[in-house]
C-alpha cells in the first residue's frame, strides 16, 4: 500500500513514516513546512536507507493535491497537517479554523475524486472538553474549550457525516494525548518555532540552555501538586498506533474507527520536570505563572480500548520518554 502522509515532516508525522516503512509501506509526504524543516526528512531517509518522495504544498491548494493523486496511486492518507497549539488558537480562531478545517473539506474532495477512502486523521483529546471525570473513554461526553479542540470536533463530525453519506469509507479517529519523546537513534525529535507551546521541548531546551527557565502555567490546579495533570505518550508508541489503525481498517468492513491513543497515566508538569531532572542529571528551572486559556487540569485516557480494538498499547514509560528527548535535544540543541 501507498500511504500519502500529510504534515510528514513534522514531529508525529516523521516517527509515523518511520513505522510505516519498517511496516513494509510507501510513503509519500506533502507538507507546507510552516512548522517543520526538511532536514528531518532527509534523517527519516538516513533511519530508513530509502528516498521518500516529497511535495512542498498546503493541503488547502486542492490543485496541489490532484497533482500527487495523479502521479502516485495512493491507497490511504494519514492527515496530520495543521496548526496545534492551544493557546495561539485562542489567539487566532480565525487561522486555525482555516487551516485545519478547510484542508479537510479539500483533501476528502480530492480523496473521493480519486476513489480513495481510507484515511486516520490525527484528532485530539481536547474534544473531551474538561472532563468531570478521569480516565476518559472513547464514549465520554465531547464539548471543547478553545478554537483548536473545536476544529478538531468540528473534523471528527464532518468524517462521520461523510460515513453516513458514502458507508466504503475507512475512517479512523484518534484522539491523541500528549506525545513526548524521540526516535532512539536521536536524529528526530520535536523541534518547534520560538518558545515551546508543549511542555516536554520547553523543559529539555531549559536543560540544554536554550532557555533560561520553564513557565508552568497554572500552579492552583486542584491536583496533587497544584499543576495540570496529563497523559504522556512517547511518539514511536503514538507512531505505532497509526500502522495498527491502518491495518485494523484494511482488515474489517469499511467503519468509523474512534480510538484513545495515551499511555493511561497521569502525570503532573513537575511529575515532569522531575523526571527529566533524574534523566538528564540537569536541574530545570521553573517558574509559575498564571493559567493559560482552555486548559484543563486533568486529563488522561483509559487505554483499554485501544488494545481491544487495535491489539495496540504504549510500550514505553516515563523514564524512555524523558531519555529519548534528552538524547535529541542534547546531540541538536538547537534543533534541526
Amino acid at each position: 500500500m501507498k500511504i500519502l502522509v500529510t504534515g510528514g515532516v513534522g514531529y508525529i508525522g516523521t516517527h509515523t513514516c518511520i513505522e510505516l516503512i519498517e511496516a513494509g509501506y510507501e510513503v509519500v509526504v506533502v507538507d507546507n513546512l510552516c512548522n517543520s524543516s526538511l532536514e528531518a526528512l532527509k534523517r527519516v531517509e538516513s533511519i530508513t536507507q530509502q528516498g521518500i518522495p516529497f511535495y512542498q504544498a498546503d493541503v488547502r491548494n486542492e490543485f496541489a493535491l490532484t497533482q500527487i493523486f495523479e502521479q502516485h496511486a495512493i491507497d490511504g492518507v494519514i492527515h496530520f497537517a495543521g496548526l496545534k497549539a492551544v493557546g495561539e488558537s485562542v489567539e487566532k480562531p480565525i487561522e486555525y479554523y482555516d487551516t485545519n478545517v478547510s484542508s479537510v473539506f479539500t483533501l476528502a474532495r480530492v480523496m473521493r475524486n480519486f476513489h480513495c477512502k481510507t484515511i486516520i486523521f490525527s484528532s485530539s483529546a481536547t474534544v473531551y472538553g474538561n472532563p468531570h471525570t478521569v480516565p476518559i473513554k472513547e464514549d465520554f461526553p465531547l464539548s471543547v474549550t478553545n478554537p483548536y479542540g473545536r476544529s478538531k470536533l468540528i473534523i471528527e463530525e464532518f468524517f462521520q457525516d461523510l460515513f453516513v453519506s458514502d458507508g466504503t469509507w475507512d475512517i479512523a479517529l484518534l484522539r491523541y494525548f500528549n506525545p513526548v519523546g524521540a526516535h532512539k537513534s536521536g536524529l528526530i525529535g520535536e523541534d518547534p518555532n520560538g518558545v515551546p507551546s508543549n511542555l516536554m521541548p520547553y523543559i529539555s531546551q531549559v536543560a540544554v540552555g536554550k532557555l533560561q527557565k520553564l513557565h508552568v502555567f497554572g500552579g492552583d490546579y486542584d491536583t496533587h501538586d497544584g499543576t495540570g495533570v496529563r497523559d504522556y505518550i512517547h511518539v514511536v508508541d503514538l507512531a505505532k498506533g497509526h500502522v495498527k489503525a491502518l491495518q485494523t481498517l484494511v482488515n474489517n468492513k469499511p467503519q468509523v474507527l474512534i480510538v484513545n491513543l495515551g499511555a493511561g497515566n497521569g502525570y503532573s508538569v513537575l511529575d515532569m520536570v522531575k523526571a527529566f531532572e533524574h534523566v538528564s542529571g540537569k536541574s530545570i528551572s521553573y517558574q509559575i505563572t498564571a493559567r493559560r486559556a482552555g486548559d484543563v487540569a486533568v486529563c488522561y485516557t483509559d487505554p483499554s480500548y485501544a488494545k481491544q480494538k487495535l491489539g495496540w498499547e504504549a510500550q514505553y514509560g516515563l523514564d524512555k520518554m524523558c531519555q529519548d528527548t534528552w538524547l535529541w535535544q542534547s546531540k541538536n540543541p538547537n534543533g534541526f
